[in-house]
């Protein structure tokens, strides 16, 4: 690959239209006039920055959306407006492969989707919008390897959970300096959760999202965010959601309080909350929400050496239990009858090197108490036993399956068994649960371990935990796959240092995970003693109800 997109690079190639059209030169469309008079846009319409993604080997998927008043629905007039888009081999557009029009349509936000196709295999791209007047920023992507064919490396990114109110997204300024193929962002994009105004920053608007233009703005707000516009200008996103881009803990049509939201108040909010993620999302029209339902759950091939299943493992699911013996129950599922025939069918059929999953929830088994009494969050794999059984024991037949999890704000690289609770149980695969962006603020190591390492002592398939702020950086080849956990210093400020602390392995033929590496740990909590406080640029800043560094 050539050089990655740093954010000094990115904001260097976006700045204003006049900065971006005097370091690109003229560019070859705008001497175009337009076909019918009509009333010009009169600001940047590109304040939420570009992305691409869905690499697959002819093409990407190039978004952006116009608004130049983003947090207020967007600005844009009640028309359709056409955007000009523009693919070439190098930043400066010397040499365009690809171009066209769009059309930025009201009814969906002015949100742009391009299937940009007639690609080359295994390619570094540049693109790049123009609305009237006012240039995009420079955004760079990366095809797939051709699908089936003898490849021998790939190298990804997998994150998730990036409250805007618990921190900078600091980790993300590091993720746009990195050489990959893409990156995968397991969920929780946006939360839905209350303004909080002593928050390190704060949600916009007064409550929570229930409407579209509602959601629109708690996803533009995050968009407008300088380091996450960086790390999607910089690598194709394959996305996916958890619960807070609709409702905490939602599980199909049921909210977390259905007390307080009737079936039909959900139904409308799970509508606005699929239409704007999508908006806002580098997705496929193929993937544009259809009342309350999005397809979302897909495969991606890199060559014959990786093959992703995307999984979506809140739209289908059966509501969470209260107890052990009801997450025994074998009609429970986190995927529905659907889903489940494809995802083991795919990999059942699969003749790739690595099957990696990108999935939601944690799958191994997580006790969060030490000693004989159990008790563990049944939103997790671990309320819905019966299926993840069936689904590990079939593992036994599927080459070298590797999980890749979001959701916990920390850290676990675990074996995967069948019965967690039965030594004799063969390990069939490896699952590395990845910390968050920003998601719990800055995290009390000390206490995290305090509460953690005991349990691990009696937890033998968990093989490292920490709770750090960062990502997960993987390097494939055909023997092996390394794993870089890649940790901050700090949330709390906008820059900040970054450190690989881990490295895991897993062997081609080898099911389970091995640590390689381990930095030590930092030596002072960076909570202050009552553990409700957390150091903020004006002083303490108390933590939302709930919020501790165990939250989900």
């Amino acid at each position: 690959m050539t050089r990655p997109m740093t954010r000094r690079t990115f904001i260097v190639l976006g700045g204003s239209a006049a900065a971006t059209a005097a370091t690109l030169g003229t560019p070859t469309w705008a001497t175009a006039a337009p076909t019918v008079a009509r009333a010009r846009l009169s600001a940047d319409p590109f304040t939420l920055g570009v992305a691409s993604g869905e690499p697959m080997p002819d093409s990407v998927v190039l978004w952006t959306r116009l608004a130049p008043d983003p947090l207020d629905g967007g600005g844009m007039p009640d028309r359709r407006v056409p955007v000009r888009w523009q693919v070439a081999t190098d930043d400066r557009f010397r040499h365009v492969v690809r171009s066209g029009t769009a059309s930025a349509a009201p009814e969906w936000g002015h949100s742009v989707h391009v299937d940009a196709r007639g690609l080359r295999s295994d390619r570094e791209y540049y693109y790049r919008f123009r609305a009237d007047d006012y240039l995009s920023p420079v955004g760079r992507t990366r095809t797939a390897p051709e699908a089936g064919r003898r490849h021998s490396h790939l190298r990804w990114a997998f994150a998730s959970c990036q409250n805007f109110q618990d921190g900078f997204y600091t980790p993300h300024d590091h993720l746009a300096g990195e050489d990959l193929a893409f990156v995968a962002f397991l969920g929780d994009y946006i939360y839905e959760s209350l303004p909080n105004p002593t928050a390190v920053r704060t949600h916009e608007g007064t409550d929570e999202p229930y409407s579209l233009l509602n959601y629109r703005n708690r996803h533009a707000q995050y968009r407008t965010d300088p380091s996450l516009q960086a790390a999607h200008a910089a690598h194709p996103w394959v996305v996916t959601w958890d619960d807070h881009e609709v409702d905490n803990n939602w599980a199909d049509d049921i909210p977390q309080d259905p007390d307080q939201q009737t079936p039909e108040e959900f139904r409308a909010r799970r509508i606005a909350a699929f239409q704007a993620y999508w908006e806002h999302m580098p997705l496929r029209r193929r993937n544009q929400p259809v009342g309350p339902d999005l397809q979302l759950y897909r495969r991606l091939e890199f060559g014959d050496l990786v093959s992703l299943s995307v999984l979506d493992t809140r739209q289908y699911r059966s509501d969470q239990v209260e107890t052990e013996q009801e997450a025994w129950d074998p009609s429970r599922s986190m995927t529905g009858d659907a889903q489940e025939r494809w995802l083991m069918g795919g990999l059942r059929r699969s003749d790739a090197r690595w099957n990696v999953l990108a999935n939601q929830v944690m799958w191994a088994q997580n006790d969060r108490k030490v000693g004989p009494e159990r008790v563990f969050d049944f939103d997790n794999w671990d309320g819905y036993r019966a299926q993840r059984k069936r689904l590990l024991t079939r593992f036994a037949d599927v080459r070298n399956p590797l999980i890749m999890t979001g959701d916990r704000h920390a850290t676990w690289a675990c074996d995967l068994k069948p019965d967690f609770d039965d030594e004799a149980s063969p390990v069939v695969g490896a699952e590395i649960t990845g910390s968050s962006i920003s998601s719990g603020g800055n995290p009390n190591v000390e206490a995290f371990h305090e509460t953690y390492d005991p349990i691990m002592a009696e937890s033998p398939h968990w093989k490292f935990i920490d709770n750090q702020r960062g990502y997960v950086v993987l390097d494939a080849d055909r023997d092996r796959i390394e794993a870089e956990l890649k940790v901050v210093e700090t949330v709390i400020e906008p820059t900040s240092p970054m450190k690989t602390y881990a490295r895991f392995v897993v062997e081609d033929g080898v099911p389970g995970i091995t640590v390689v590496d381990e930095a030590a740990r930092p030596a002072a909590p960076l909570y202050d003693a009552d553990r409700r406080f957390i150091p903020g640029p004006n002083g303490p800043v108390r933590l939302d109800r709930g919020q501790s560094y165990l939250r989900d």
